[in-house]
């Protein structure tokens, strides 16, 4: 049964799930941090307050957990789907945004060529093709600050709101949100309102892959 006490242990255990605190969920979906605190679950005259399903909908985007995942945790189904994250668990390789944006170190379908890179564990919905990504410095603040490990998806299919990493010919490397492509060009929305969205010609484009996960 929906209730309202199980939806919000669900969300508390999708945090904890992927080492977030409550609060570190909200932010990590664009939320405001207080979102999910307890004194925000019932309104000033004590009666239940619920997620948004918008809000809902963020935070398994920003997880990379699935709506399955998700309805286990209210349906008190945890110990199967730990099961199923466990056996998600792989190594991938993992680049800093430098060598990332170095020659020789891609193939032409924008995975890592060759061997010897740092391995790391995480329990991303990951595939064979999947690799990690470190940020390194503030361009990408808020939503990703350096240190944090970015796992993204060669030639998955990329939408309008989908948070990408794109590396242009000339070796440029960036995490953006995609606003826009076609056959001619790229829009990029910047994370860092500091930093200018792109248009940027597909020419010079080497390749895009979308984020499907991402470390606190």
């Amino acid at each position: 049964m929906l209730s309202h006490d199980r939806v919000w242990a669900a969300i508390d255990a999708l945090a904890e799930r992927y080492s977030l605190s409550a609060s570190g969920l909200a932010r990590r979906a664009g939320l405001d941090s207080t979102a999910f605190n307890k004194s925000k679950r019932l309104s000033s005259d004590g009666r239940p307050r619920w997620p948004s399903t918008e809000s809902l909908a963020k935070i398994i985007e920003a997880t990379g957990a699935s709506l399955d995942e998700f309805t286990s945790l209210i349906e008190g189904r945890a110990g199967s789907v730990q099961v199923a994250s466990v056996a998600r668990r792989r190594s991938v390789p993992l680049l800093g945004f430098a060598q990332a944006g170095a020659g020789g170190f891609f193939d032409d379908a924008g995975f890592p060529a060759g061997q010897g890179w740092d391995l790391v564990e995480l329990p991303a919905q990951s595939t064979e093709s999947s690799y990690a990504l470190q940020v390194q410095g503030d361009s990408m603040l808020p939503l990703y600050r350096n240190g944090d490990v970015l796992i993204v998806e060669p030639g998955a299919i990329t939408r309008k709101g989908d948070r990408v990493v794109v590396k242009t010919t000339a070796g440029e490397v960036m995490a953006k949100v995609l606003e826009r492509q076609t056959v001619k060009s790229i829009a990029l929305v910047s994370l860092n309102p500091d930093h200018p969205n792109r248009d940027i010609p597909m020419r010079d484009v080497e390749w895009v892959a979308r984020i499907v996960w991402a470390s606190q």
